[in-house]
């Protein structure tokens, strides 16, 4: 098996940027909240053949939140499981990158974007392997506006009563949503103890800081695990951080050259 790459957060935010400036597209902030989680995830935590994703014993990753796809794909380009003429055509006609998850690309699992619907599959997948005897884990990405729906609580409950130490759900927890802050809204918080009264092991900690999420993805033996990823919509550069309307915005080209220039230097390895 090859050795993993060591993914560079500004690298995959670039190409972020790139999809969508060429597919004129949105879904920027939300795709930016996710890049350190994905980048642990595919660069240390998660069991995968580099060569290709889809190897038989591979562990699973279910994006339930498939509006932040570029996350995704970004990751893909670097593992070269995606060509640069791929991010170039993203989103246009023909393209195979579409704005949310589609399980036609290799290596998505599920269709996503319709939310509250990827962690009940997630769960069904989990407790599949569980019945099978495999010790593949299941990762799942869900957003924080997205827990408001019934079928996320209904699979944490399914989760909890077989025991499924081989499911992890992380909340993107930027703490906006559609139409506002998900305080304003539906006031979930707080989300850590709510896992754990659901029978859930849970550690709420910083969606980017990747030497934490190292050992914060890691399963609990014995029950679900759950990781609040508190992360910023749009962290990474200054303009858009924190800001509601770069879920919907799309980059012209003085915004896509200052946004770009934010993400000039590679991040700095200890």
């Amino acid at each position: 098996m090859s050795s993993k790459p060591d993914f560079d957060p500004k690298t995959l935010r670039r190409h972020v940027l790139h999809m969508a400036h060429s597919g004129n597209s949105v879904h920027i902030g939300c795709a930016f909240s996710l890049i350190e989680i994905v980048s642990v995830l595919y660069g240390s935590v998660m069991r995968y053949d580099i060569t290709g994703p889809e190897m038989p014993d591979r562990d699973y990753l279910i994006l339930s939140k498939g509006h932040g796809v570029m996350a995704v794909y970004a990751a893909y380009r670097e593992l070269g499981w995606l060509e640069q003429e791929d991010l170039d055509r993203y989103f246009s006609d023909g393209s195979k990158l579409h704005g949310l998850c589609e399980a036609s690309v290799p290596g998505l699992e599920i269709c996503s974007g319709t939310l509250g619907h990827g962690l009940p599959i997630a769960v069904g997948i989990a407790y599949g392997l569980k019945r099978q005897g495999s010790d593949r884990v299941v990762y799942c990405i869900v957003g924080d506006g997205e827990m408001n729906e019934g079928p996320m609580w209904e699979a944490m409950l399914f989760a909890s009563h077989h025991q499924l130490d081989n499911l992890v759900v992380i909340v993107d927890a930027n703490g906006l949503q559609a139409m506002g802050t998900t305080g304003e809204i539906i006031n979930l918080e707080p989300f850590a103890q709510k896992f754990e009264s659901f029978g859930f092991s849970a550690i709420d900690c910083s969606g980017h800081d990747m030497e934490l999420l190292q050992t914060a993805l890691r399963p609990t033996p014995g029950k679900p695990h759950a990781v609040i990823a508190r992360t910023v919509k749009g962290y990474g550069v200054s303009f858009m951080e924190n800001k509601i309307e770069w879920h919907y915005l799309r980059l012209n080209p003085q915004l896509m050259e200052s946004a770009m220039a934010e993400l000039e230097t590679p991040e700095s390895r200890s």
